[in-house]
């Protein structure tokens, strides 16, 4: 299993509405947390983490590639089988 990375945060907002004849306010808060689980191509030292406008984006870069090894595989042919003795005829 890869290595997991986990984001927290807390959120809060808070609105308020003055109209003529009323007003009103709604907050909102609360706490949040996500786990991911990082694939094993991902170089974890070179994670980045940018928020900006209260977008968070996480930079995931690939290690080098691991490329297929090819490998021979060799089979042995199958004796055939000996032949049958015919009976003799009566």
């Amino acid at each position: 299993m890869g290595d997991i990375l986990v984001v927290e945060g807390e959120k809060q907002a808070e609105s308020e509405v003055k109209k003529k004849g009323y007003s009103y306010t709604e907050t909102s808060y609360g706490s949040f947390s996500r786990s991911i689980t990082i694939p094993s191509i991902v170089n974890i030292d070179n994670i980045s983490a940018n928020f900006d406008k209260g977008v968070l984006e996480i930079d995931l870069p690939k290690s080098v590639e691991i490329k297929p090894k090819k490998v021979n595989v060799t089979t042995r042919k199958k004796a055939k089988p000996a032949a049958k003795p015919e009976k003799p005829a009566k």
